[in-house]
């Protein structure tokens, strides 16, 4: 587990290292450099994990399920909002139901933490839970990536998942989600892409989503315009910022005194 600098959590848990490349979100995923430069330091569970496509680092599909870190979440005594798996995805097809169980105990004995998962593949979400965890817990929530409106169908997979809270993560934003129904989703967070190859946002998309926040009453966070301003401008993520329509919007979907 680590500290840091994402914005909407406290620190990071990843029992699982690797994925795969799952839609047009996925291009330019930090993580796949992340994963490499881990096995150039010699971390035994990042081995193996991606290959060369042209100049690019990118997943090559294998997935290690690390029981070994399934115990660190149990010796944090501080409370703390945990991102898992900011490295890979939980419900991957190549990890095991067993395996999800397995995070699941943990989540369960330590009531003290908020757990924060996001997934691009809501549909085995469901699938699984309905089986390893039918009684949503409380300190457990639930999110997919919908980065356009080719992938908007994930929140109607993640509307069939039992959860406490929902959220969904529009980041890296790359296209209009279009009209959309945010009912039963209790948290948005939006986004535009950082990196040289980072694609432009609109502020328009990020219109869009606003609005549908303010119908459903959901959440709205804005984590941040990346690398490309409102002004359509290239810049640092640092000059960009995080203010939208003259403001910081921390929103969050419950009051968690941590």
């Amino acid at each position: 587990m680590a500290e840091t600098q994402i914005e909407w959590t406290d620190a990071t848990w990843n029992p699982v290292a690797g994925c795969s490349i799952m839609s047009a979100g996925c291009t330019n995923c930090y993580a796949m450099n992340m994963a490499k430069r881990l096995e150039a330091m010699g971390v035994e569970k990042y081995k193996g994990l991606t290959r060369k496509s042209g100049k690019r680092t990118i997943w090559n599909g294998v997935v290690h399920e690390d029981h070994k870190s399934l115990d660190i979440p149990r010796k944090w005594r501080k409370p703390r909002k945990i991102f898992v798996n900011s490295m890979s995805d939980l419900f991957h097809p190549s990890v095991s139901e067993s395996f999800v169980s397995d995070v699941w105990k943990v989540m369960q004995e330590t009531p003290q933490h908020q757990y924060q998962i996001l997934t691009k593949r809501p549909d085995r979400m469901a699938e699984i839970l309905k089986r390893v965890c039918p009684t949503p817990l409380k300190n457990v929530w639930l999110g997919t990536s919908v980065e356009g409106e080719a992938v908007v169908g994930r929140i109607d997979e993640l509307l069939k998942v039992p959860a406490e809270i929902r959220f969904i993560s529009f980041e890296p934003l790359i296209d209009s989600v279009g009209p959309i129904e945010l009912a039963g989703i209790d948290w948005a967070i939006v986004g535009g892409e950082s990196g040289k190859d980072a694609r432009p946002i609109k502020e328009i998309w990020i219109d869009e989503i606003h609005t549908a926040c303010k119908e459903s009453k959901t959440a709205f966070f804005f984590k941040q315009w990346g690398t490309w301003g409102k002004d359509n401008k290239r810049r640092s993520k640092k000059l960009n910022g995080r203010d939208y329509r003259e403001r910081t919007w921390d929103e969050m979907p419950i009051q968690v005194s941590i």
